[in-house]
């Protein structure tokens, strides 16, 4: 399996790894800096080098369905690396840290809005989230909060927790469409500090200072309990 350095190290933007597997479904490493697209958020882009100097784009990294294996997809024509070959992993950072302010945006949306997540996606310029409400939020309420969130400048962090302890704190699991993966005896917990606690494997920023300049947009209707929130990166 896969050592998934992102989830404890989103900052990492480069890193060595051994290639372990190559198929049609792309190169599998011995660990990655790379996330794979889930929750929401889009699966890492980048490049892997060899010590020989061959460069091998990667367009797509995803989780391979059925067998959990953790795949880097290569674009067309590219060089062929084998087993055995050392690499260099070099994300798309730029790409990546608008993707991890956002996911943290958009949890700070979740901790401004008290109501179940029915969907999410997460783009480097504009994301939404939809919730099950009744109700249409008040669309200069939520900018102001978010503001707000965002000059106070808390830290993020990381928690682990067994299976059966969120069994008895359902109230952490704040999306309907989406469980938490439990399979590996222990499931990975995202904190805002003082305002936000909930099952998450995606990455995000140590402060939500680094969120920067944001813009609350449209509010729209999709369905009678659906109320969807687009926010926007503004730098």
């Amino acid at each position: 399996m896969t050592v998934e350095i992102f989830r404890v190290d989103a900052y990492a933007k480069t890193g060595e790894a051994t290639v372990v597997g190559v198929d049609v479904n792309g190169i599998e490493l011995d660990r990655t800096i790379f996330y794979p697209m889930g929750g929401g958020q889009p699966g890492d882009i980048g490049k892997l080098c060899t010590v020989d100097g061959r460069d091998v784009t990667i367009i797509d990294t995803k989780k391979n369905q059925g067998l959990d294996r953790l795949m880097h997809i290569p674009s067309e024509d590219m060089p062929a690396l084998a087993p055995g070959d050392t690499v260099t992993m070099e994300i798309d950072w730029g790409r990546r840290y608008k993707l991890m302010r956002m996911h943290t945006l958009l949890h700070l949306v979740c901790a401004s809005i008290d109501a179940e997540i029915t969907g999410c996606q997460i783009g480097e310029a504009k994301s939404r989230i939809d919730f099950n409400t009744e109700g249409k939020p008040d669309k200069e309420a939520v900018q102001a909060k978010l503001q707000e969130l965002v000059a106070d400048d808390l830290p993020t962090g990381v928690q682990w927790i067994t299976n059966e302890e969120l069994a008895d704190k359902p109230e952490l699991v704040k999306t309907m469409s989406v469980h938490p993966p439990t399979g590996m005896g222990k499931v990975r917990l995202v904190a805002i500090e003082g305002i936000d606690l909930q099952p998450c494997g995606g990455t995000h920023v140590a402060h939500t200072g680094e969120i920067g300049r944001l813009r609350v947009g449209k509010i729209e209707n999709k369905g009678r309990h659906n109320r969807r929130i687009n926010v926007h990166l503004e730098d």
